[in-house]
């Protein structure tokens, strides 16, 4: 199952959200070599002090994490202007209430191999990407932002997505970071689904009634 884990629900998925924080570590700083901020087994940011939003793959019985990512508005402090700024052109202006960062995303492979033992790990990027898009599109965003190391790209093609690639960078790791803007509509998830032949929904909010709303502070000037 999928959730969308608001602020106002951290404590209960304080388990998964644990697990999530101790594989950005594992995946971002361990294997991809980033110059992310460690704490013991934990990767996390100022960032995560801002109540974002995370997209959550976890076992119905919510004890296990599969993936995750990062969602904040680009109206208030975001990896892309304050770390990633080198990525992407000056003249490009990427602040609207419409466009979100995805951030930090990453799939358990052990967890993965254990529970879905036939699933290759790019089926699995691929999924949480479907789910990302329809969450962004059942609320109001018309373009995703995300930075990432340039083999990625053949798992967003894979996943039917669409996007450009803005920019890239040398300096944040052992590779290059490339910065994408993504496209969130209809067209883009029908050719989402098509791709990976899944007819209905992927993602059901099961969570919350709320509506989902940006609580990061504003941007400052």
């Amino acid at each position: 199952m999928y959730a969308l884990v608001q602020g106002h629900q951290y404590g209960r998925y304080e388990h998964l959200l644990d697990q999530y924080f101790r594989l950005r570590k594992t995946v971002f700083a361990d294997q991809l070599g980033w110059k992310v901020k460690t704490s013991g087994p934990y990767e996390r940011d100022r960032y995560d002090g801002l109540n974002p939003a995370y997209l959550i793959w976890c076992d119905d019985d919510r004890d296990q994490l599969y993936g995750a990512v990062r969602l904040m508005p680009t109206t208030g402090p975001t990896l892309l202007y304050d770390v990633f700024r080198s990525t992407f052109p000056h003249a490009a202006d990427l602040i609207a209430p419409g466009i979100w960062e995805g951030t930090r995303m990453c799939v358990d492979e052990e967890a993965l191999a254990r529970d879905f033992p036939d699933m290759r790990c790019e089926r699995a990027l691929c999924l949480l990407l479907l789910a990302l898009c329809e969450v962004a599109l059942d609320n109001g965003i018309h373009t995703m932002i995300s930075n990432y190391e340039p083999h990625m790209r053949r798992i967003y093609e894979r996943a039917g997505a669409a996007f450009d690639e803005l920019g890239r960078s040398d300096g944040f790791g052992k590779r290059p970071v490339c910065c994408g803007a993504f496209e969130v509509s209809g067209r883009v998830l029908s050719n989402m689904r098509a791709r990976m032949q899944i007819a209905e929904p992927h993602y059901e909010q099961r969570i919350s009634p709320r509506a989902f709303r940006p609580t990061c502070e504003a941007h400052p000037a």
